[in-house]
């Protein structure tokens, strides 16, 4: 592979538009480009989360989930193309169920915080449930595969389990959600 990245600016987006991995260009403020620049972000929160002290387990999970996004953005650029598969997806659900079986079922909601990775593995949750939420508005204008929405929507309930992992990982447990508890 040839030195792709050697020049880092190249005035092509000046006037406002992109171009997509087809050599397409569009509007910046496109839906595609919305999505793709959510799934950016989330695996940027991805990789402040692998900042921290983490399990091996999580840590080696969360770094395939990096390439797997890597992957999704791929997708996501190139319309047409096809990169997450069932395969990705299902790897995810099997995660998810190896790391929620030995939780405690939940009886209220949690807070997102308790220690510092389980707060960074939340506030991901929360970014990549708006990256799906910008694919599933792409996909109401153009042609979207399913994969990438459910990998998304299953990492999500990844992250969300995580938090209470590596809060338990921390020697903590969930932060519970009082209702009213201020009122």
């Amino acid at each position: 592979m040839g030195h792709r990245l050697s020049k880092i600016y190249t005035r092509t987006g000046d006037a406002g538009t992109t171009g997509l991995g087809d050599g397409k260009r569009v509007s910046k403020n496109s839906l595609r480009i919305h999505a793709l620049g959510e799934v950016d972000e989330l695996n940027a929160v991805v990789g402040l989360l692998l900042c921290e002290e983490l399990p091996d387990d999580v840590r080696a999970l969360m770094t395939d989930a990096q390439h797997d996004l890597f992957d999704l953005g791929g997708e996501v650029c190139i319309p047409g193309m096809s990169m997450i598969t069932m395969k990705q997806v299902e790897k995810l659900e099997t995660e998810l169920d190896r790391l929620n079986e030995p939780l405690e079922p939940l009886k209220d909601f949690i807070l997102p915080g308790g220690t510092r990775p389980a707060a960074l593995a939340h506030h991901a949750r929360t970014v990549c449930r708006r990256a799906e939420r910008a694919l599933v508005a792409l996909a109401l204008e153009e042609a979207v595969n399913d994969g990438p929405r459910q990998y998304l929507n299953r990492l999500s309930d990844l992250l969300f389990v995580l938090g209470r992992v590596l809060n338990r990982a921390g020697g903590r447990g969930d932060v519970l959600w009082q209702k009213r508890k201020n009122a």
